[in-house]
């Protein structure tokens, strides 16, 4: 999200005299999503919001449903359409199973720091907490959700309904963005009242960083001959601002998966996970912006354990959350938003007086060499390869746990922010395609490309009908080796051969992609493949129409990526 449009979100003021009427709880929720500014949610309907899908039908025109064919699919496109627009996503489920379905994706949007609101019921108010086993009874639904997400709460009566969405915002926004959730009632949904919907809703400012220790930070770096930057998640809307810091510096910038494209991979200074972990040893200060610092301080040490800073290389860490910042201590911590941190810092450096080494030579010379390393991870490398000519550089790539997933972690360049969409540290096996569903569906205009394994594909396979029905041209490809390929690759080499669990029986994809009316070609090399992704992206393009392309692998061929994420002899 750009600054103007946070200024936006987050202006503060209020404005009176709301359009007050008498309508129902369901009634409310929807008209105050709408002034919001949110313009779709992603559903699947049961007994329990009834209502509120016929309030969504009376609001038709200012809010689109899309409607799915699996409550975790309804989460991952909210995931998805959220971490591609920097909107807020959101999506309806029934309580109960639905929330339980949900949640992979709930904490997937959790661990990416992703604004996502799962709008939800709750049986009638009477039997709440009381065990009586009730359609769709949770013991404890509110207080399910509230031990994994953000924040939740409950909505009470029709006049409570905006201020407890307006909440929600604020929760999911300010701060750590992150995934929220609000339960209703089933006999509340349809209750009337007379509720005040105000025009605009009171937000705060982005936090500012407390100047003195932007001094003492800026102080801090000058004093540094080879710095290198580091960032996540949290830096997305701050690029413009990473590139002066970084261009001031003459530092490397490194990210693991969820801060790709923040700068791009094309800059002079942009580099990928590897690549970053060749300056570590000579790096004497480290700034770490929007990021936990997952790999300098666990994946590129010796046990990959979490352990306690060490005292080199100085420290400067810019994040938004104080908790985070408690989590790892620096040398220096700014806490506030990353866009308006590292503008200050920029300019404090102004006052400096630096003496950096030139590092352009050995920066530009790293990359290189490690461009040409990664050619040996084949076949991956060039599909990978194939996909990044052929799709511009704004068009998104959708990862996935799979081995070709794994090497685009750090195999694939990302141009722009946002175009690099990943499940973060959670992990989610099967994340991807419905995610890359809401990713499409939030950007109608631009490529869209999901890359999955066949074990991946199939937890979401029932949402090909999605695509179908809404005209959501995603490219899926699917890499067939026939098993869950990481898990028998470990199972391999860690049990003496053992394997158990990780081989699988496939449908013909191609009969699935007829069945389902969407495009389907089966390709076995680079080439044909290069012919498949050049006509499947055309369809997208010009017909909306969606895709599967299915890759044959043969099990095992897979070049091992391990070694270039965790270090040399590390799987």
């Amino acid at each position: 999200m750009n600054l103007s449009r946070r200024r936006l979100y987050f202006k503060s003021l209020r404005q009176k005299g709301g359009e007050v009427g008498q309508i129902t709880t369901a009634e409310a929720i929807v008209q105050t999503l709408v002034r919001q500014g949110v313009d779709t949610i992603f559903g699947l309907p049961g007994v329990q919001t009834y209502e509120l899908f016929d309030a969504l039908h009376k609001a038709q025109d200012q809010i689109n449903l899309v409607t799915v064919r699996h409550e975790q699919a309804a989460a991952y496109m909210a995931f998805g359409y959220a971490q591609s627009t920097g909107k807020v996503g959101v999506y309806t489920v029934v309580p109960g199973p639905g929330v339980l379905n949900s949640a992979a994706a709930l904490s997937t949007a959790y661990a990416c720091n992703t604004p996502v609101l799962c709008v939800t019921s709750e049986i009638n108010s009477a039997g709440i907490g009381k065990r009586h086993g009730l359609l769709h009874e949770l013991p404890d639904q509110l207080g399910t959700l509230q031990s994994f997400i953000k924040w939740a709460d409950m909505i009470k009566s029709p006049e409570e309904a905006p201020a407890k969405i307006e909440e929600a915002f604020r929760q999911m926004l300010n701060g750590q963005p992150g995934p929220v959730a609000l339960e209703t009632p089933h006999d509340i949904m349809g209750v009337r009242g007379d509720v005040d919907i105000p025009k605009s809703f009171v937000r705060s400012e982005p936090a500012e960083p407390m100047a003195g220790k932007v001094t003492e930070a800026a102080k801090l770096i000058a004093g540094a001959k080879r710095p290198m930057i580091f960032v996540g998640g949290g830096a997305k809307h701050a690029g413009e601002e990473v590139v002066e810091l970084a261009e001031r510096l003459g530092a490397p910038v490194g990210s693991y998966i969820t801060g790709r494209g923040i700068i791009p991979d094309d800059h002079p200074l942009g580099v990928t996970l590897p690549m970053a972990r060749e300056f570590w040893p000579e790096t004497d200060l480290l700034i770490g912006i929007g990021s936990r610092l997952e790999a300098p301080y666990r994946l590129w040490n010796k046990t990959m354990a979490i352990v306690e800073r060490p005292a080199e290389p100085k420290l400067v860490r810019i994040d938004v959350y104080e908790t985070e910042l408690a989590r790892l201590p620096a040398d220096v911590s700014l806490c506030g938003d990353a866009k308006l941190a590292v503008r200050s810092l920029v300019d404090a450096l102004s006052e400096e007086d630096m003496n950096f080494e030139d590092r352009n030579e050995k920066i530009a010379a790293v990359k290189a060499n490690m461009t040409e390393a990664f050619q040996a991870l084949q076949p991956q490398i060039s599909y990978l390869n194939i996909i990044r000519d052929l799709v511009p550089r704004d068009g998104f790539f959708v990862e996935e746990l799979t081995q070709i997933g794994f090497t685009s972690a750090f195999a694939y360049p990302v141009l722009e922010s946002r175009t690099y969409v990943t499940c973060g540290y959670q992990g989610t096996l099967g994340f991807g395609f419905p995610t890359a569903l809401g990713v499409k569906y939030g950007n109608p205009d631009k490529d869209v490309v999901s890359v999955t394994g066949d074990g991946g594909f199939m937890f979401g396979v029932q949402d090909l009908a999605t695509a179908a029905l809404y005209g959501i041209g995603l490219v899926t490809v699917i890499f067939n080796n026939d098993g869950y390929g990481n898990v028998r690759r470990s199972q391999e080499k860690q049990y003496d051969g053992r394997v158990i669990g990780s081989d699988l029986k496939n449908p013909d994809f191609m009969k699935l992609a007829d069945a389902f009316e969407v495009g389907g070609y089966r390709v076995e090399d680079p080439d044909s493949f290069k012919n498949a992704l050049v006509q499947a992206l055309e369809l997208s393009r010009s017909d909306n129409q969606p895709a599967l392309i299915e890759v044959v692998v043969e099990p095992g061929s897979e070049a091992a990526p391990w070694p270039f994420i965790h270090g040399p002899g590390k799987r």
